[in-house]
C-alpha cells in the first residue's frame, strides 16, 4: 500500500544523545529513516506552497 505524507521541513532536527548529536530525518526523503542522509538536499529550490513528489530522486510537482 502506498501513502503519501505531507512533510514541509528542508533539513534534519539534531538530537544530542551522550553528548553526540544524532539527525533526525524531517523531509521523508531519507533511504536510512530515521536517520538523516543528506537526501533532503533534494529540496533545494522547492517553491512554497506547491506539492512534490520524488520518485527514484527525480522532484516532479503535483498538478
Amino acid at each position: 500500500m502506498a501513502r503519501i505524507v505531507k512533510l514541509e521541513a528542508e533539513g534534519p532536527m539534531e538530537i544530542k544523545v551522550g553528548g553526540e548529536s544524532k539527525w533526525i530525518c524531517m523531509c521523508g526523503l531519507s533511504k536510512n529513516q530515521p536517520f538523516c542522509d543528506g537526501s533532503h538536499k533534494q529540496c533545494i529550490g522547492e517553491t512554497k506552497g506547491k506539492v512534490y513528489k520524488y520518485v527514484y530522486g527525480k522532484r516532479i510537482e503535483i498538478v
